[in-house]
């Protein structure tokens, strides 16, 4: 099998140079600099000693074809090593890194020339003479040897003047210290290469191909990826805190005076606890609905003007994709865009993140609102096919295996045939009758609340307003709002009484939602003896459990709940069938909601 890479040495001098000219590609890091200033530190005294620091690991672009038919040579990017070289490049170069509060700072590294110690420069090495307090201009060629040497000496006329010369040259000699590269080679496939970037970056986060994409944009500073790259991480940062703005305004003018910053403001004001998307959700949306494609491989094929036919890597292409990126993360930050799909996704009952329990179906489902809405469809039809699509693939868990071929022969199929031919193909082979009376039946026989069927049952009383379980005014749709908790229609305790396990009480089918003060009146009463008592108070016109008043609102409400009159009657001993004759009603009830209900 042939090589992969091939391995080399260079000194720091030239890796250094290799980043100011451009040669080697720096990614702005995803993450802020996470090193500590000791161990910058330490790497510098590493090449002091001449101890090794590890490789880096670097990938050759392939060679862009530009307009003219002349090639023009691929960048190196650097997969691994990235807080390595940051560090040399703070230390050497004077370079400032981003600490975890997105705030530039200086690391400076000091060194005692004596004791041919390095120390980071602090208040007491900055008073202190013995010390050099900045080791960067010696090393980058600000300032040559001799002035270092005159300078110490002026400060510190006792010392030895052929020893100081004779530690600075030693301490120069850092950049002449060799660090290992392994270059991968520039005719690996694309997906081999991400499959490296992986694999070789799964030390403490697990790292995804979408991880390699956001190396891949913020490498890139002639088509402005470095800024999108920041576009997509400041929004989902101020998704989750609105106070971020700050940081971004006071540490990032540069970008705070940029047409994207604009474009993500309003988020600093805006409210979302029902998407929560993260890099991977924009990156996702983005790549289907401009791209129509799903495999992230694909994404950094053409953001390197990957040309699939002719095998080869054109400029055009590169400047292409780029645009439409652009495009792609525009249109998923557009205020107007957001939250009109976040109201589609509410008015088909999803009012809480927890019902949603695949987020590549939301991701889905907003590529095709987007889609849609340059295709020209009406509201009513973008709203009816987004919604359809949605439930589908989350009822079916559509994208919970294999996601990125999934999503990528969806939108294919959906561009060739039409969203309207795709239901229908779906509706006969998936969402046929046969599906509802056995299959949907059978998912629903779960103890698990994260059930696909169960929570787009919930989502469906949400859209219906159906009233609680023995209640007249509260709804469940308020109940989940104000995080209520799902009781058991045969009391937990009371089947706990008759050897019934916990996979057998909490299953799905035995759920309901009704008020925790008439729950607490059940206790643990057998469905026929709490039933029996509000039948009893209903004639006697002394309402104790519940808020029904007649008979016929109760069996409305029990109706309503989907759940079986047998219950009225019921013991333990008729648990079993309850169960089954329950999962049916509810799976008929999400045939409904699915065919006649979005």
């Amino acid at each position: 099998m042939a090589s992969k890479y091939t391995v080399l040495q260079q000194p720091v001098e030239t890796i250094l140079s290799w980043i100011k000219s451009g040669e080697i590609a720096i990614p702005e890091i995803q993450r802020p600099f996470v090193w500590k200033s000791s161990k910058v530190r330490d790497l510098i005294d590493s090449l002091y000693n001449g101890y090794p620091v590890g490789y880096i690991i670097t990938w050759k672009n392939s060679d862009i074809r530009l307009k003219d038919g002349s090639l023009s040579a691929g960048k190196k990017i650097l997969i691994d090593g990235q807080q390595r070289i940051t560090a040399l490049t703070a230390a050497v170069i004077g370079q400032r890194v981003l600490t975890n509060e997105y705030k530039e700072v200086n690391i400076r590294i000091a060194y005692n020339p004596f004791e041919e110690k390095f120390e980071v420069l602090n208040k007491a090495i900055e008073n202190n003479s013995i010390w050099i307090n900045d080791i960067s201009p010696i090393l980058i060629g600000e300032q040559s040897i001799s002035a270092a040497r005159r300078q110490y000496m002026q400060l510190n006329p006792q010392a030895d003047e052929d020893l100081v010369e004779q530690k600075l040259e030693a301490l120069k000699r850092i950049t002449n210290q060799q660090i290992g590269i392994i270059e991968l080679n520039s005719d690996l496939d694309i997906d081999i290469v991400t499959e490296i970037f992986i694999r070789i970056n799964q030390k403490g986060v697990k790292l995804s191909n979408a991880d390699f994409v956001m190396s891949k944009i913020a490498s890139d500073e002639e088509h402005q990826g470095n800024k999108m790259r920041r576009m997509i991480d400041y929004f989902c940062r101020l998704v989750v805190d609105k106070s971020f703005n700050k940081h971004i305004v006071d540490n990032d003018k540069e970008f705070a005076s940029h047409e994207y910053y604009s474009a993500i403001a309003w988020m600093k004001d805006g409210k979302d606890d029902l998407y929560i998307p993260d890099y991977l959700d924009v990156l996702r949306v983005a790549l289907v609905y401009q791209f129509s494609r799903g495999k992230f491989s694909d994404l950094v094929a053409l953001l390197s003007g990957r040309d699939f036919e002719k095998r080869t890597y054109e400029k055009e292409i590169m400047e292409a994709s780029y645009k439409k990126l652009e495009k792609g993360l525009l249109a998923f930050f557009n205020k107007t865009n957001y939250q009109r799909f976040l109201m589609i996704v509410a008015s088909a009952g999803f009012i809480k993140n927890k019902l949603i329990v695949s987020k590549n179906s939301l991701n889905f489902a907003y590529a095709l609102f987007l889609k849609f809405k340059d295709l020209g469809y009406t509201d009513h039809e973008t709203q009816k096919y987004v919604k359809k699509w949605l439930v589908f693939s989350l009822l079916v868990g559509r994208y919970s295996g294999s996601a990125e071929s999934w999503l990528d022969a969806d939108i294919k199929q959906i561009n060739e045939k039409g969203i309207q031919e795709m239901l229908k193909i779906i509706e006969t082979t998936i969402l046929s009758d046969s599906y509802f009376e056995y299959g949907l039946v059978n998912d629903l026989e779960s103890s698990s609340k994260n059930n696909n069927g169960y929570n787009i049952y919930l989502a469906l009383h949400c859209m219906e307003n159906t009233p609680a379980f023995l209640g007249k005014t509260m709804t469940i749709k308020s109940l989940i709002e104000q995080r209520g908790d799902e009781h058991h229609i045969f009391p937990k305790k009371y089947l706990e009484k008759h050897n019934f396990i916990q996979k057998e009480y909490n299953q799905v089918a035995n759920y309901v939602f009704t008020e925790q003060s008439t729950n607490i009146k059940i206790k643990d009463a057998a469905p026929v003896d709490y039933l029996s008592k509000i039948r009893q108070q209903i004639k006697d016109g002394k309402l104790e459990l519940g808020t029904i008043d007649t008979e016929e609102k109760l069996l409305e409400n029990m109706k309503a709940n989907d759940i079986p009159e047998t219950v009225l009657n019921a013991i333990y001993e008729d648990y079993e069938a309850y169960l089954l004759e329950r999962r049916k009603l509810m799976s008929e009830r999400i045939k409904n909601y699915y065919y006649k209900g979005l």
